[in-house]
């Protein structure tokens, strides 16, 4: 089967690799259309710690069952599904808490065993959701991030009672910003990239200047109140230190960015207690893809329009160019198969 491989740091390659086989419990699937996220690009980059080479990755993926292993239950041979990539253990705390994405001994499609940038591909199929008739497994393909931004959403509470402010317009705040949006909240963006929040409003999304000038124009939006739920999705220190400052007292604050291994954060600890904050952390997602694809069926999500479809034979030059430049292309999907 044709793949693309990253051999190395700083190498990907497409080849030729044995098809996999299915394990016991495990479904084989077709994959249709596999997306590039910034996951990728670290693993890529020697940037990911977990990461084992060489790999193939991809995480985010869509596809057509193709064959089921022993016991493999839940879905059948030509069902269209889409990969849930957090694989837990099931026995860990976490995982006895119904938090897999958090287990002890967690595997992810992708980064600990081969992912989607390949014809062929295998995963648990208690991992495995079935796309809604009228979902394309392009747009399907884009149900693993926005079930983050429904596990971000869930972690803050939000609800149509709220106002949001998304720090971040990447493509994870942006699917945490749109699935807010869709619950009713009122929805602002922030970003230190103008191109970003070009994006974001062409989504329909209301948006304020990061930076310096931020905390002024939030106290004078909300009567120096401040914001009920504040979403940090870009992993930049100083935004993460920002959001206590910027949430309401009595609020919420949701962590989704990723900061390097060892890094500290620091917040103002009478602010905490001063303000009775609500800080979260969410990572990934559990059991949220059922909301993300309904939401994608039900064209909630606008996002799709401004990723970039491309042959599967462009993916190895398309990794360099966003490793090199990760604001080349808004978001990358590679059409892998017919499937």
């Amino acid at each position: 089967m044709r793949a693309m491989l990253f051999p190395a740091v700083g190498e990907a390659v497409l080849t030729d690799l044995p098809a996999p086989m299915p394990l016991p419990g495990e479904a084989r699937l077709r994959v249709a259309s596999a997306g590039l996220c910034t996951g990728d690009l670290y693993i890529f980059q020697g940037k990911n710690p977990y990461a084992t080479f060489p790999r193939v990755g991809c995480h985010e993926l869509s596809g057509v069952v193709e064959s089921l292993g022993e016991g493999a239950a839940g879905v059948a041979i030509g069902d269209r599904v889409v990969v849930e990539p957090f694989i837990g253990c099931g026995r860990c705390y976490p995982c006895r808490v119904g938090k897999p994405n958090c287990c002890a001994a967690l595997t992810i499609v992708g980064v600990h065993r081969d992912g989607g940038f390949a014809d062929l591909v295998t995963a648990p199929a208690a991992n495995l959701h079935r796309v809604p008739d009228a979902l394309s497994l392009h747009d399907a393909s884009f149900a693993e991030p926005v079930a983050i931004g429904v596990q971000g959403c869930d972690r803050g509470e939000v609800t149509a009672a709220d106002a949001v402010l998304v720090l971040g317009a990447g493509p994870i705040g942006l699917a945490c910003a749109e699935v807010a949006r869709a619950r009713g909240a009122r929805v602002l963006v922030a970003d230190l990239d103008a191109g970003r929040l070009a994006v974001a409003r062409g989504l329909g999304l209301d948006t304020l200047a990061g930076g310096d000038a931020l905390l002024p124009a939030v106290m004078d939006l909300t009567h120096g109140e401040g914001m009920p739920v504040v979403m940090e999705a870009t992993g930049a220190v100083p935004a993460i230190e920002s959001t206590v400052d910027l949430v309401a007292a009595g609020g919420r604050v949701v962590v989704l960015g990723l900061v390097p291994r060892g890094r500290g954060v620091s917040f103002a600890g009478l602010d905490l207690t001063r303000k009775e904050v609500t800080l979260h952390g969410s990572r990934a997602s559990a059991g949220c893809f059922p909301e993300a694809l309904r939401l994608i069926a039900g064209g909630h999500v606008r996002y799709l329009s401004i990723a970039s479809r491309l042959p599967f034979e462009a993916a190895p030059d398309t990794v360099r160019r966003l490793s090199e430049n990760p604001f080349a292309l808004h978001k990358a999907i590679f059409a892998v198969t017919d499937a």
